[in-house]
């Protein structure tokens, strides 16, 4: 009788292992214009092809700050922004003051994301200061290109009182643009971006530059971020290269998620990267040997950790 509830028992759990559900993976990105809203399809797509015990899936979102927001009340479980919001989550600080999230843990860094500063091609607009008495979008509430944009007129002392700010998302504020109701558009996300490369074709924008002093005030208050250079070439109707800031962006997650399935998502898009720079050049720069640098000091998830150590791109120890 043992031995037979032994096998009875064993063929129960085969029963259940075969019915057993996929481990959803839901990841948030950004607006549908955007460079992440793609890639987070493709790293779905990977992964749903590569490990078959999983469910990802890749949604829009207003971006970076309600990202973090999800990761915390466990609506999503991974998902991709830049180190400056997600040390502020991490640590409690600045809009997520009394709300640490010391769970935050980084899978991989991926490219620097730069900011991006839309404006209408006129000879009056030459520097950040000159947004004030614009109409200009910001960002939409709970976006990282909002909080991009706060960090950067508090250096340059814009007078915001004197802009007329709209906040709303980059495709609303190309609507804008294009029915010129709207002077310009600040957008964090990695070059090229398919919106910006249509307004600066067809809607008569150009790119500002930042200057190499505003850039160190910048660093001395805000240590991540870098200096960036989007090359000319990038898009039609940008005559010269445009120096900018960036901050590195990172796919994370949580401490909660289990070892071993943070080391298969982290080893998986290692493993499948070359094919997906083949549909997102923002990944052009992105190597395991740069994967763990400029991370803010926010902490590896162990199994990304155990990846790394794995193919020699961390020490052992």
């Amino acid at each position: 009788m043992k031995n037979k509830f032994k096998i009875l028992l064993a063929l129960s759990l085969m029963l259940l292992t075969g019915c057993e559900k996929k481990t959803p993976i839901n990841m948030p990105t950004a607006s549908s214009s955007g460079v992440l809203y793609g890639l987070g399809s493709s790293i779905a797509s990977i992964w749903n092809k590569d490990l078959k015990d999983i469910r990802a899936v890749s949604q829009g979102s207003n971006g970076g700050i309600e990202n973090l927001n999800l990761i915390y009340s466990k609506e999503a479980n991974v998902s991709m922004g830049v180190t400056s919001i997600i040390y502020q989550s991490f640590k409690g600080e600045g809009i997520f003051e009394g709300r640490p999230n010391p769970k935050l843990r980084i899978l991989f860094g991926l490219y620097y994301n730069p900011n991006q500063i839309l404006v209408k091609n006129s000879d009056s607009i030459k520097n950040i200061k000159d947004l004030e008495n614009l109409s200009f979008a910001p960002g939409a509430a709970g976006s990282t290109s909002l909080d991009e944009f706060k960090a950067h007129a508090e250096i340059a002392g814009l007078d915001r009182k004197k802009m007329h700010l709209q906040y709303m998302g980059p495709q609303e504020a190309a609507d804008m643009i294009r029915n010129k109701n709207l002077d310009g558009l600040w957008l964090m996300s990695g070059a090229p971006n398919s919106l910006v490369m249509e307004l600066t074709s067809t809607a008569s924008m150009k790119l500002l530059s930042l200057d190499d002093d505003f850039l160190k005030k910048l660093k001395a208050s805000y240590p991540w971020y870098s200096t960036y250079i989007i090359k000319a070439s990038s898009y039609e109707g940008i005559a010269r290269d445009i120096q900018t800031s960036a901050i590195k962006m990172v796919l994370y997650t949580s401490s909660d998620m289990d070892e071993n399935l943070a080391y298969r998502l982290t080893k998986s898009f290692f493993e499948n990267l070359e094919d997906l720079k083949k549909t997102n050049p923002s990944l052009r720069e992105v190597s395991p040997q740069n994967a763990t640098k400029d991370l803010a000091n926010i902490p590896l998830h162990p199994g990304a950790e155990k990846y790394f150590k794995e193919i020699g791109v961390l020490g052992a120890n």
